[in-house]
């Protein structure tokens, strides 16, 4: 195997309160962007918030002041341009406002620039519309998702290993989504069921990563009983270290490559993946162990096969 960091011997456990402080400083960021998107003060996407996307390729580059400036005229002054591949293909979302939730307006805005922009023929490529009724189920939805996840994890890794170490590694995963929820809210960037998939896929990574260091943890365990927790914490983290590195060095190298040539549907979807592999790594470093000694204690007392 390809080993990056030889014989690693880093005292992690020594820097674990500016690593505590760090994440502190995520979950309060996280905290706020979950409120933000409940309260409906989030760049929520169309299939979270309800409303219309259009997209439309035209047969010469479009003038977005001019676009902008017909929808404001029709009433859709909050729309949200995006033009791609020189500007001749346009995308337009119209979030949902007010009493006009239930009203599609895809039609009358495509009849609208037919009519003010007889010059400059299109085609419709697509047409999304979602009534805000459909986007609240699907946040209920995502919600029930990330609940069930939380219990499920709990209840395998408490099987697997003892009570305190499901908690632990359940509390690092939901650190994980938690931050990116925070950035994601912070950086002003839509969040849509592509960034939900993206958290659950960050979600299983994380915890799978933290897993691997667990089990060492609980090997070392029997064999070191000696050593006080956080050093078995150290030599565990220390011997997982080239793997970790590794795996998700390769990790980030497709999601780079997603993120460079996957276009603009599925860029910020390439983006969380890329902030949670290194949120992830992180905390299955930094803070999953330093948890565990904070609630388990410096003792060597032996846990389940």
């Amino acid at each position: 195997m390809i080993e990056l960091v030889k014989n690693p011997k880093y005292d992690f456990m020594a820097i674990k309160n500016y690593a505590f402080a760090f994440s502190a400083v995520l979950m309060i960021l996280g905290l706020i962007g979950t409120v933000q998107i409940f309260r409906g003060h989030a760049n929520l996407g169309i299939d979270l918030a309800g409303g219309t996307s259009i997209q439309a390729k035209f047969r010469n580059p479009v003038s977005m002041e001019r676009v902008r400036s017909l929808l404001a005229d029709a009433g859709h002054s909050g729309a949200m341009l995006q033009g791609v591949e020189g500007d001749t293909v346009l995308m337009i979302k119209l979030r949902a406002v007010g009493g006009q939730e239930e009203r599609m307006v895809a039609e009358p805005v495509l009849k609208l620039l037919r009519e003010k922009m007889p010059e400059n023929p299109f085609v419709v490529e697509s047409i999304s519309e979602i009534g805000p009724a459909i986007g609240h189920k699907l946040r209920q939805d995502a919600t029930w998702a990330l609940a069930i996840a939380f219990l499920a994890i709990i209840v395998y890794l408490a099987w697997r290993f003892e009570f305190k170490f499901g908690v632990t590694a359940t509390v690092a995963t939901f650190h994980d989504i938690f931050a990116m929820v925070g950035i994601f809210w912070a950086l002003g960037l839509e969040q849509d069921l592509l960034f939900i998939t993206a958290l659950l896929t960050i979600g299983g990574y994380s915890l799978t990563d933290t897993v691997v260091i667990f089990d060492r943890i609980r090997e070392n365990i029997r064999l070191r009983k000696r050593n006080t927790f956080s050093e078995t914490i150290n030599l565990s983290v220390n011997e997982v270290l080239s793997r970790s590195l590794v795996t998700g060095f390769t990790v980030i190298l497709a999601v780079a490559a997603l993120l460079a040539f996957g276009g603009d549907v599925l860029r910020n979807f390439a983006l969380a993946l890329l902030i949670g592999l290194v949120i992830g790594s992180y905390s299955s470093i930094f803070v999953a162990g330093p948890m565990l000694v904070l609630w388990r204690g410096e003792k060597m007392a032996d846990v389940k096969r």
